[in-house]
Formats: structure tokens, C-alpha cells, sequence
């Protein structure tokens, strides 16, 4: 499936903006393996002394993203999970700021985060290809919010889009 066959009630409207960032180019699968290349080849090529830079006070580094982006597939991909298994269980939000504060991304190195990422997406990409039709289009609350498994996968593939959007304009 490809993310222009989402609905908009499969989502909040929040997750529009990460929804938009998806090409229509790849399936919700091919995307998920794809991207996380992408972006690994593209941290890659910053320059070293951009790994640590904050643009603004209180803003995180690279580090912190990319740790901010392994925090998030998780819970996403939990939540896909929960869903998926027709758990009918409300899900939390999580606040990212909470979490980044004492994550300690920035104190990682670049290539331990990376590998990370590579592993959080090889774990979610496993999970999805267990995924049959019916379990893709089910759907709980997360957030107070109506999501469905597949958005959930798009939406990992859009938050990590919009982050590198991020590097470019602000870091670069």
C-alpha cells in the first residue's frame, strides 16, 4: 500500500504534516527500508563538527535528533503492535522533551546511534511483514487519538523525513 491510500481519519491531524512528507513513489514496506538508508547515508556526509551543534539555545544536536528518532519508531511501532494484536487498550502520549533531556543522545557517538537506528528499523520492518491486510487497517487510540497500524507506519517513515528536512535547513 502506498501512503496516498491512507484516510485522514487514520490519523490525528497533528501527523498530517509527517504524512505529507511521504513520497507515493515506494509501498509503506519499500519505504521503510529505504528512508532509514537514506538517512544514515545522509548523516554520513555531515561534516563531524555538526554532530554536536545546537542552532539555538536549549535546540537539540544531530545526536539528540537521532536519538529522539529511535525513542519515537519504538513507541510507534509498539503502538502498531498493540493495535495490530486488536488490543483495545488507550495508549499515552510521551513527551519527547522528557525523554530527550536525559536520553544523553548527545553524549553518544554518531556511529553507535546510527547503528541503533539501522536496528530499530530491522525490528519494525520485521514487525510490519507479520502484518496481514486486515491487521494494517485496524486501529486504537493513542494520545487521545484515533491511529491506524499503517499510518503508524508512515508516520515513522514521515518523523524521520521531516528531521532530515530539519538538518538541512537549520544545521547544515
Amino acid at each position: 500500500m502506498k501512503v496516498t491510500q491512507l484516510h485522514s481519519d487514520e490519523y490525528a491531524s497533528f501527523y498530517a504534516n509527517y504524512i505529507a512528507q511521504v513520497s507515493d513513489e515506494y509501498t509503506l514496506m519499500e519505504e521503510l527500508e529505504i528512508s532509514v538508508h537514506r538517512l544514515i547515508k545522509f548523516v554520513q556526509d555531515i561534516p563531524m563538527d555538526k554532530y554536536d551543534y545546537r542552532y539555538a539555545e536549549r535546540k537539540w544536536t544531530i545526536k539528540d535528533i537521532l536519538q529522539h528518532l529511535i525513542d519515537a519508531e519504538r513507541i510507534f511501532a509498539y503502538r502498531a503492535l498493540r493495535f495490530a494484536r486488536n488490543d483495545k487498550t488507550e495508549l499515552p502520549g510521551f513527551e519527547e522533551n522528557n525523554y530527550a533531556d536525559i536520553a544523553n543522545g548527545d553524549k553518544r557517538s554518531i556511529m553507535d546511534l546510527l547503528t541503533e537506528l539501522a536496528v530499530v528499523r530491522q525490528s519494525t520492518l520485521s514487525l510490519y511483514k507479520t502484518f496481514k491486510e486486515e491487521q494494517l487497517l485496524r486501529s486504537g487510540i493513542a494520545s487521545n487519538n484515533n491511529m491506524s497500524v499503517r499510518a503508524l507506519g508512515f508516520v515513522i517513515i514521515g518523523h524521520q523525513n521531516h528531521h532530515q528536512k530539519v538538518f538541512q535547513e537549520r544545521y547544515l
